[in-house]
């Protein structure tokens, strides 16, 4: 070969021997280089209007200011052709209507956002699903009818990727995936399911089941009649029944034969060694042990002189409905629903607080900041919290018809509502 051609063609390829690299370079950069940043998420609080089909959104501290509001029912028309076609669906959604609603559809229940903040994941149930409602369109991007007519209580796993939904009329618990709404799994509980909680990092699903709560058989001695109330606990992957557990035996232990053993919303401590939990009819909660398997403690509320004592009264059997817990364990708080009150209690003494006068409240959560409890007064349309050191309201803001679960959640920083 020549020598200027040989020299020529070394130069060649160490041209592209560079251009090779450069490409390898950038094409490494495109792969190991982290994705842009996601959009920055705020804190703030879910209100579902229960009978509106609405949700409120809500600062998570401080004055709980509104920020906007989501229609959970975009479908609505399609949704009633369709019940109104089916002489069997329409059955069980008047059904909803005149028991469980009050009068009034249910169309929202249970509410979360999607890890990335871009979704609300919403129960509804007299439409018997789960659909996720992007946030910034407000319409539907999922929807999974759930078995059965109604669709419950939710809980979300602590990664935020799963959410348990209680579908009440088959006594199933559907675990979905919460970005696409596959099911992952599901699994039997007792007549009808209810509160949901997860466990131990994710490891457990804890359900809560209430019987039946739409009869009037409310005495104690048609106890019978209310059906199969029990715990169920599975684990989380393989959604295999770990253990049952029915508080019949247990409260019967303790001496209490007179309390139903339909438990209803529930509070695990910190450290999960203890439940908390109200049932059916009784104005007070109670206290399990997990790891000795028994009922430790029953703390007796105060009874509103003006509430009724006809448990035919109760909305759907529960006199008080709603239970949390400060963050650090001590303090509890206490929806006094029927007797229209809600109160701070010690968790070492049982001691309650001020009973804070509110109108039918139905839920109780915890503030992003940990400072205070969050109640949903269904009877007057507005949202409470109160200071736990205290015991006393700070504030109270409007809301929408029927307020009922109260969520936090994380959402993108700028959002108001749904672009128009």
């Amino acid at each position: 070969m020549h020598p200027a051609r040989k020299a020529s063609g070394s130069a060649l390829t160490r041209r592209r021997l560079t251009h090779a690299v450069a490409a390898a370079a950038v094409l490494t950069a495109c792969v190991t280089a982290p994705a842009a940043s996601a959009a920055p998420l705020r804190e703030v609080m879910f209100v579902g209007n229960n009978w509106d089909g609405t949700a409120d959104v809500i600062k998570s501290t401080g004055d709980f200011a509104k920020i906007g509001r989501l229609n959970v029912i975009p479908d609505k028309d399609a949704r009633l052709t369709e019940i109104y076609l089916n002489p069997i669906k329409l059955a069980f959604f008047l059904g909803i209507r005149s028991g469980p609603g009050e009068g009034h559809d249910q169309f929202v229940d249970d509410m979360y956002a999607t890890p990335d903040g871009t979704a609300m994941v919403v129960s509804r149930p007299s439409f018997a699903d789960v659909v996720s409602l992007d946030l910034a369109t407000g319409q539907i991007k999922w929807r999974f009818p759930v078995s059965g007519f109604r669709s419950d209580h939710m809980a979300v796993s602590p990664d935020g990727t799963k959410i348990a939904v209680s579908a009440s009329t088959s006594n199933t618990v559907h675990v979905l995936d919460i970005n696409t709404g596959r099911q992952l799994g599901s699994f039997k509980a007792g007549d009808k399911p209810h509160e949901n909680v997860f466990t131990n990092g994710g490891r457990y699903i804890w359900n809560m089941s209430i019987g039946e709560v739409n009869n009037n058989f409310d005495a104690p001695w048609q106890d019978f009649m209310k059906g199969d109330r029990h715990i169920t606990v599975v684990d989380a992957n393989t959604f295999q029944i770990v253990r049952t557990i029915d508080m019949r035996a247990r409260l019967d232990a303790f001496g209490r034969k007179d309390l139903s053993n339909a438990v209803r919303p529930a509070m695990f401590s910190p450290d999960f060694s203890k439940l908390y939990f109200q049932v059916s009819f009784f104005n007070g909660f109670v206290e399990y042990d997990v790891a000795t398997d028994k009922v430790t403690r029953v703390k007796t509320l105060p009874k509103n002189p003006n509430t009724s004592d006809d448990r035919t009264t109760f909305v759907n059997d529960s006199r008080h409905h709603g239970l949390s817990m400060s963050p650090d364990g001590s303090k509890l708080c206490v929806a006094g629903t029927m007797d229209d009150y809600a109160t701070i209690v010690d968790r070492g003494t049982l001691q309650e607080g001020p009973l804070v006068t509110a109108s039918k409240p139905y839920w109780a959560t915890v503030s992003g900041d940990g400072r205070a409890c969050v109640i949903s007064e269904s009877g007057s349309d507005q949202v409470t919290a109160i200071d736990f050191g205290t015991g006393q309201k700070t504030v109270s803001v409007p809301v929408g018809d029927h307020p009922q679960r109260v969520r936090i959640a994380r959402i993108s920083a700028g959002w108001t509502g749904p672009a128009r």
